[in-house]
């Protein structure tokens, strides 16, 4: 994606300087709703990134912020052009959490935590074909194999030349123990993550049951941080209907200090290696 652009990062930049413009005027979201008789919320989506925004937006808020710059004014019109082009995972139809992909795909460092499942970027065809299917039982075949293609097209972020800087995963021993799609899908699915944790950019550890109770009992989150200074760090939460994006100082802080209780109660990288190699073993008797 670095070659090409990326939208879900364009309308982020694009939301944040549309926010920085109209702080500088000291007026609120619900009195920019009112010069230009919409929605509140409209404001505030345009500003988080989650809207596509068009060129008559981004010309109407220029009018209002009193943005006399023509430069400044083409910029931001450039980069609402940008935000509406369509991704790689479009091309896949409806895909629920596209926002997120677009984050990932832009994303040079990213902290995981999952106690059900191995997380997308690390799963086998196989592994992903259960998770898919078992997770989403009213799912026709075809909308599966189209998620799950979806899914390992992710992974060129850990396969192919433009890798993640640090991907850095804890997971619940829970994830090592559920048999999902059977003994064998299992087994080749631990000896994959095996062969990754042996990676210098890749970090795995595991929390073993023996710790008890944890931070992480809360709940699955990730933290995805950026190449550029001007895209902040965002907390990811997955949802069954919709997704949580936190992209505060406060939250972001208060999750990555989680996310360090979490490293801290798990297993070191060297011992959650060699714990996964055993339950793999184990498998595949």
């Amino acid at each position: 994606m670095s070659a090409s652009v990326n939208p879900t990062v364009r309308r982020r930049r694009l939301g944040a300087e549309l926010r920085r413009l109209r702080e500088l005027r000291g007026m609120t979201a619900e009195e920019v709703a009112g010069r230009l008789m919409v929605s509140q919320s409209k404001i505030s989506r345009l500003e988080n990134g989650r809207r596509s925004i068009s060129q008559r937006d981004v010309r109407d808020l220029c009018d209002v912020y009193e943005v006399e710059d023509e430069r400044v004014r083409a910029g931001l019109m450039e980069m609402a052009k940008e935000s509406r082009q369509r991704g790689w995972w479009h091309e896949f139809g409806d895909i629920p959490y596209s926002v997120y992909i677009g984050l990932e795909a832009e994303a040079s460092s990213i902290r995981a935590y999952e106690s059900s499942f191995v997380p997308g970027l690390l799963q086998t065809r196989e592994y992903a074909e259960a998770v898919v299917a078992g997770t989403q039982p009213d799912t026709d075949p075809t909308a599966i194999r189209r998620r799950v293609e979806v899914r390992l097209k992710r992974q060129h972020r850990i396969h192919g030349e433009d890798q993640l800087g640090s991907l850095w995963v804890v997971i619940d021993e829970a994830v090592l123990r559920r048999q999902v799609g059977g003994r064998q899908v299992m087994a080749e699915q631990l000896w994959q993550l095996v062969e990754l944790g042996e990676r210098a950019n890749i970090n795995l550890q595991v929390i073993p049951f023996s710790h008890g109770s944890h931070p992480g009992m809360t709940g699955t989150f990730s933290l995805l941080e950026f190449p550029e200074s001007a895209d902040s760090t965002v907390v990811y939460f997955e949802g069954v209907t919709s997704d949580l994006y936190l992209e505060k100082d406060a939250d972001v802080r208060r999750y990555t200090n989680l996310y360090d209780h979490l490293r801290a109660a798990a297993l070191s990288v060297a011992e959650s290696r060699s714990m996964i190699a055993d339950i793999a073993e184990e498998f595949t008797k």
